[in-house]
């Protein structure tokens, strides 16, 4: 089995932002509706959507404010755990030692990161039903 396997589309882009008012804004007047919106460890979060798109907009106090700066992307899996431990034994970097929890949506997500080439990071999750 490879991680591909799971994988059944992008969940979304996350993008820190310093000024979240301004952010918000700006994505309405481009269609976006908020689907999700709370706060994690102190700082809020809004998961705004357009479509099959989604942008998880969250404060930060610094942010790189360079062009084409995305802080991670989030792909959808079918099983967590099972990713989880394909990507162990693919030999990718891991950022997380075990699997995370957060209680965004209705029943919360579960979650790890890897870091790409680049030092992209990219966030595999499953939304709990």
């Amino acid at each position: 089995m490879q991680v591909k396997e799971y994988i059944t589309g992008l969940q979304h882009v996350g993008l820190p932002v310093q000024d979240m008012e301004l952010t918000l804004e700006f994505y309405r007047n481009l269609g976006f509706e908020e689907a999700f919106s709370t706060f994690n460890q102190g700082s809020r979060v809004v998961f705004m959507q357009q479509k099959g798109l989604v942008v998880e907009i969250y404060e930060q106090e610094k942010t790189e404010r360079i062009p084409g700066v995305i802080e991670h992307l989030a792909l959808d899996v079918t099983d967590i755990e099972k990713t989880f431990e394909i990507a162990k034994a693919q030999g990718y970097e891991i950022l997380d030692s075990e699997i995370q929890f957060l209680p965004f949506w209705k029943h919360g997500v579960k979650f790890f990161t890897i870091v790409g080439p680049n030092g992209e990071k990219i966030e595999f999750s499953q939304m709990l039903s």
